[in-house]
């Protein structure tokens, strides 16, 4: 009986435990929905864009800024996009992963889709591999880009969040 009710409040507790956690973290990603990125972020993004921007200048003699916009309308676990409308290039950052993935964000996402507006504005952009063709890959390694591959890796974004390696 008295083993019993042990376990009765053990369980108990553990359930009280788990059930503050996930109060928490419900919270935490309501704030983090209906809040503008913090300071330390944009400034990461920022710093990110500015070292694409520097690399573009010295591999290609110019510099060439898009708009970079931060939205949470993207679907689904898309990371980015870049559109080409009547002229107008334009990058579009996720935010609903940002909060799980900024690191892969800033060090992959951004010279990604800054390579799909460079190739736009040359007019070199093709629909080989999905617009990922020889020639952005290479663009976007000199842009600063990392793996420059087509999909997000997520194993990458999960190993890199595990503290012991």
């Amino acid at each position: 009986m008295l083993l019993r009710k042990r376990l009765e409040s053990a369980f108990l507790a553990v359930i009280f435990l788990f059930s503050i956690v996930l109060i928490y973290n419900l919270y935490s990603t309501h704030k983090f929905n209906n809040n503008p990125l913090s300071q330390k972020e944009l400034d990461r993004i920022q710093s990110k864009e500015q070292e694409v921007l520097r690399n573009m200048h010295n591999t290609f003699g110019f510099t060439q800024k898009f708009p970079l916009i931060i939205t949470d309308k993207i679907p689904g676990k898309l990371y980015g996009l870049t559109s080409y409308e009547n002229g107008h290039i334009k990058i579009y950052l996720n935010k609903k992963v940002m909060r799980e993935s900024m690191d892969y964000m800033v060090d992959e996402v951004i010279a990604h889709e800054y390579a799909h507006a460079l190739l736009f504005f040359l007019r070199k952009s093709s629909h080989e591999d999905g617009g990922h063709s020889k020639l952005w890959q290479k663009t976007c390694i000199k842009l600063g880009g990392i793996d420059c591959k087509r999909y997000v890796n997520q194993h990458e974004i999960i190993m890199s969040k595990i503290p012991f390696q």
